[in-house]
């Protein structure tokens, strides 16, 4: 279970992975990327995400650079993910994708590469693609984000190797209940991106209510919400005090009555595109 911020859960190949993240999309190239890494870094967090279409792998690769000598921390310390776009997908393309992303990062490897949106007819490839670049060692996990059930069915029917992770739109008025229990029984874990809705819930009567109860911010209980139920959490933030928030989650639990208030929150509303009608 996570009882601090580097804490980790081990994926189904026996790889550590954070519970806890910081997510950089929508976090501007250059200065503002750099600064907030490099804060989330020196604060105690081990694991970046971001991706090719983020248009920011430079800057998160300058900020791991210099955040790695200015605290003595080892390239293996940290846990990086990056994702391969749409346009990119198929065999040799995503391959060449992950070249890419590689380079921007100024690394040498991933420690996971997903795949970023179930787009029908093209993600088969870039499946096998990902396979191989696991199977010659030089990406630490694989996995896929915004996977629906029927996606994950679909793509393990033909793969020789199962996704360890399926990262997904997931708040408490989108609570993925169906798609959690299945990535459970999968052994897939979990991870949840706009864990906060974007700030939409901060206003929530229910979830303020909860947050005065344990002395804490709607945004410590959300994230708190996703630890109790086994989903890995990146919740993005540009200010090193939103940053050092956000990760102060690990000293208060929800009852299980609190737990279900949240749960039952749910209205399948999304800040982002439906996977199964986004116009790809």
């Amino acid at each position: 279970m996570a009882n601090h911020l580097q804490s980790t859960t081990t994926l189904h190949n026996g790889i550590q992975m954070p519970w806890f993240g910081l997510g950089v999309f929508k976090v501007e190239e250059g200065s503002e990327v750099i600064s907030s890494v490099k804060a989330a870094i020196r604060n105690g967090y081990r694991s970046i995400d971001t991706a090719a279409v983020y248009a920011n792998e430079t800057g998160v690769g300058q900020a791991i650079s210099e955040a790695l000598s200015e605290t003595g921390l080892a390239r293996e310390d940290l846990f990086v993910t990056s994702k391969v776009w749409n346009a990119d997908l198929g065999y040799e393309s995503t391959i060449a994708a992950y070249e890419a992303s590689l380079s921007k990062l100024g690394l040498d490897y991933l420690d996971l590469y997903l795949i970023h949106w179930p787009v029908k007819g093209k993600y088969k490839e870039a499946w096998r693609a990902l396979e191989t670049l696991y199977k010659e060692g030089r990406v630490k996990a694989i996995g896929v984000s915004n996977f629906q059930i029927h996606h994950l069915e679909d793509v393990m029917k033909d793969a020789e190797i199962k996704p360890m992770v399926n990262q997904v739109e997931l708040h408490p008025l989108l609570t993925q209940k169906e798609l959690l229990n299945y990535c459970k029984e999968q052994n897939i874990q979990l991870e949840a991106w706009s864990p906060l809705m974007q700030g939409q819930l901060f206003d929530h009567p229910v979830l303020g209510e909860i947050a005065s109860a344990h002395g804490k911010s709607v945004a410590q209980v959300i994230l708190r919400w996703d630890l109790q139920h086994g989903i890995v959490t990146i919740p993005k933030s540009t200010k090193e005090q939103r940053i050092i928030d956000n990760a102060n989650v690990f000293d208060f639990s929800l009852t299980d009555e609190e737990m279900t208030r949240i749960d039952v929150l749910n209205e399948n509303r999304r800040v982002g595109p439906d996977p199964d009608n986004f116009d790809f």
